[in-house]
């Protein structure tokens, strides 16, 4: 499925055929792109950035890169291909074929489902608006501005859905998502994630990791859908997802790689003199990131999430792959609570603990990037491992809201929280050294003190290569 760029908004859906929705988005769009300049990314929207974009669906060859200007990138409307004879895969509708258009029963329902997911993605280019200016690279700023763009079109995508199949409420849901902001104390973004600052790089790298990642299994359970223009576009939307988490991974990879080499040559008690960040501090942002993402999927016991996979919205990760009923009524799932101040396992309906398997999934998938971390660590000679903490640390969502759980999976007291807090989550004292170190570097090959160089460039380009020019 090519995408016709010769539209005034790329597509894959033959908009040109549906004049009516087309104006909708034509006037939607002028909007977007108000909203782009006053709260996208400050300071570079006239620098020719090397950027890819989507020039069919297909699992290879779907991207070109070129320069662009980011108010000049082309932002459109991309599904995957349909699936042959595709049938619903779980809940009460099992069996029957997908919906390509919305159930008058479920409307609400999935228009909610939409506008949450939609909420998500200009919430995190604001949350990253002010990074370019203490980048450590080029070859960084340009990663930026592609997770950036792609986030935005992540917005079309579900603008799109609204637009075409929600008529007037949707139309109206369209134009909020333009008018809520991340940390706005008047309007702020739907979920609390998406409303804390991104202030510095170990931030950004960190929230691509463990935040996007959360992003990456929402995408996969809503592409289980029955409605199948939300499947194709989830779809489509993973296969840029992708990078970001490698953004992420990558990002955190050469931060603890720098900080090894600068051990190894002036000893680790002097790594922060001599511009590099200390395994610990990297430890405590990653259990700040990492908690506050394990909220994203909500509580262990959900009736919403119950009521999504038995109409058939909403699944699980990879759910053809399960090897049970993909009904859940009669089996049990495990779920961890605290009881009489100690955390414990009891079996619950598996239908309410549809977020918990997702979780668990999560947890797993994030558990070996943080492998591959230990194992830079290890292989420079240091007696150091990161660790993710455990699920009920620092959370504020679900059954360890309202409970002090040490990173370790231990009960503590409020008393022992605040001993504590300083060696477990980022300090003051902390936040102020990494934004010290936030300089910018912006000479091609050139990198902060920080951060080591990655192993290959863009698209092939050596790391001299010009990746945003000035």
């Amino acid at each position: 499925m090519s995408i016709d760029y010769s539209e005034r908004i790329p597509n894959n859906v033959n908009l040109g055929d549906n004049r009516r929705l087309q104006r909708a988005l034509e006037q939607w769009q002028p909007a977007f792109l108000r909203w782009w300049r006053e709260l996208g990314p400050v300071g570079f929207q006239a620098a020719d950035v090397y950027l890819r974009t989507a020039i069919s669906v297909d699992a290879e060859g779907w991207a070109t890169f070129g320069y662009v200007k980011m108010p000049d990138y082309r932002w459109g409307i991309f599904l995957a291909e349909p699936e042959p004879n595709r049938t619903i895969a779980f809940g009460e509708h099992r069996g029957e074929p997908v919906w390509q258009e919305v159930p008058g029963e479920y409307r609400g329902t999935l228009r909610r489902l939409i506008v949450t997911q939609g909420d998500t993605e200009p919430a995190s280019v604001e949350q990253q608006r002010h990074l370019g200016a203490t980048a450590p690279s080029l070859y960084d700023l340009r990663n930026l501005f592609q997770v950036n763009v792609e986030e935005a079109r992540h917005l079309w995508a579900m603008v799109y859905l609204l637009h075409a199949y929600f008529g007037r409420d949707g139309r109206e849901e369209a134009e909020a998502l333009l008018e809520r902001h991340s940390g706005s104390s008047e309007r702020p973004r739907i979920l609390g994630a998406f409303n804390e600052p991104t202030p510095d790089w170990l931030s950004f790298f960190m929230f691509t990791y463990f935040t996007d990642r959360d992003g990456k299994y929402q995408l996969a359970s809503l592409a289980e859908s029955g409605f199948d223009p939300l499947s194709r576009t989830c779809r489509f939307m993973l296969t840029e997802e992708a990078h970001h988490m490698f953004v992420g991974e990558t990002g955190v990879a050469r931060v603890i790689a720098r900080t090894c080499e600068l051990a190894k040559r002036h000893g680790v008690e002097k790594v922060g003199e001599h511009g590099g960040i200390e395994l610990p501090i990297i430890q405590r942002y990653l259990n700040f990131h990492y908690s506050v993402s394990l909220d994203l999927f909500g509580s262990e016991l959900s009736t919403n999430a119950a009521n999504y996979y038995t109409a058939g919205l909403k699944g699980r990760f990879r759910e053809t792959e399960h090897s049970d009923d993909h009904v859940l009524t009669q089996q049990t799932y495990p779920v961890l609570r605290v009881d009489e101040g100690q955390i414990r396992e009891s079996q619950q309906p598996a239908l309410l603990a549809i977020n918990e398997m997702l979780r668990d999934e999560y947890i797993r998938d994030s558990a070996r990037g943080v492998a591959r971390w230990n194992k830079i660590i290890r292989e420079a000679g240091f007696d150091f491992e990161l660790r993710l903490p455990h699920r009920g640390f620092n959370r504020k969502i679900g059954q360890f809201a309202g409970f002090r759980i040490s990173p370790l999976g231990e009960v503590v007291s409020e008393e022992t929280w605040r001993s504590n807090e300083s060696s477990w989550l980022p300090t003051e004292d902390d936040r102020q050294f990494i934004a010290s170190l936030m300089k910018p570097v912006l000479r091609p090959g050139e990198f902060a003190s920080w951060i080591a160089p990655p192993t290959r460039g863009i698209n092939h380009k050596p790391l001299d290569f010009e990746y945003v020019r000035l």
